[in-house]
């Protein structure tokens, strides 16, 4: 995945996050709706995120260290994750907790004009940011579908934005539904059922982020195409008879560890031996160059070891 794709992303959302933050927060003190509170805090967590994202970026770049051989690439998967966290906290359990107030206390709404106006503004300014995602997810995502590539995907920083931006332009549709149905009904209990569903929204997308950042954070696998990539580079060097096994993990988006045993044809000498191992890694790296860190052991083959395909299951 583009580093300069996630971050055009990340950037847009952070720009379009802070002036909408900035607009409902206004519209909240002018009419008094729940719902335009509930989404106030919803984008002011939203550009806290975005921050994060950023910083995960930045600190994901710096150079290897003795305590950290592998380098620093997870920063990406940890921040991903407490965006998670905020999104939670900050977005969807105060909605919930305000919409509850709101329904047992209602509240009449003051300025509806206000109220429409800055939601209509902060969905264009949200369907820009959405947009963009899009964009640039589409250049890397392939033919796979959208919840594929969200479940999938090993850089973070593009399905977060997009699972971000996805619930706010819904969360905005909801709070402008709430603020209509508050004004043609005459009762301010739409304001606060809006800022329910508002923070429900919010907590769904937030435990699938959690999810899905905990499953990178663990550590998984490269994709199914890299691992046959990586098998056939592989076994098409000569020398090798096969692969007695095989095991992958993404130490970061862009940095790929590769271990394996092989079983080499024929008797070799030392100097073959490792000739022929430099090839299979050479190999390896041209057919999926982010395959940066790679062990190779010569073994013997043994019946009870199963030959890797890579066409195992691919969740992300």
């Amino acid at each position: 995945m583009s580093a300069g794709g996630s971050t055009r992303a990340i950037v847009a959302a952070l720009f379009a996050n802070l002036g909408i933050a900035i607009a409902k927060f206004v519209g909240f003190i002018v009419t008094g709706s729940a719902s335009m509170l509930a989404e106030s805090v919803h984008s002011g967590a939203d550009t806290t995120n975005q921050v994060l994202l950023l910083w995960g970026g930045r600190q994901a770049r710096r150079e290897p260290t003795a305590q950290h051989p592998f380098g620093f690439g997870r920063e990406r998967y940890f921040w991903s994750f407490v965006v998670a966290v905020v999104l939670f906290a900050l977005g969807s359990v105060f909605a919930i907790f305000e919409g509850i107030d709101k329904i047992r206390h209602p509240h009449e709404l003051e300025s509806l004009a206000w109220a429409i106006g800055i939601l209509v503004f902060g969905i264009f300014l949200e369907g820009f940011s959405l947009r963009t995602a899009i964009v640039e997810s589409a250049r890397v995502k392939g033919d796979i579908g959208w919840i594929g590539f969200i479940r999938r995907s090993r850089s973070p920083e593009l399905p977060v934005v997009l699972l971000e931006d996805t619930g706010a332009m819904i969360g905005l549709v909801l709070a402008l539904t709430a603020v209509l149905l508050a004004d043609i009904t005459g009762n301010a209990v739409f304001d606060g059922i809006g800022t329910l569903a508002i923070g429900i929204l919010l907590g769904f997308i937030a435990v699938i982020l959690a999810i899905e950042m905990k499953s990178l954070l663990v550590g998984e696998a490269a994709i199914a195409p890299d691992r046959r990539k990586i098998v056939d580079a592989i076994e098409s060097t000569p020398s090798v008879d096969r692969i007695i096994h095989m095991r992958t993990q993404h130490i970061g988006p862009e940095e790929l560890l590769v271990a394996g045993k092989i079983h080499f044809a024929g008797r070799l000498s030392n100097e073959e031996l490792t000739d022929a191992i430099d090839a299979a890694e050479n190999a390896i790296r041209d057919a999926v160059p982010i395959a940066r860190l790679i062990y190779l052991e010569p073994d013997f083959f043994e019946d009870d070891y199963v030959r890797p395909t890579g066409d195992d299951d691919d969740h992300g």
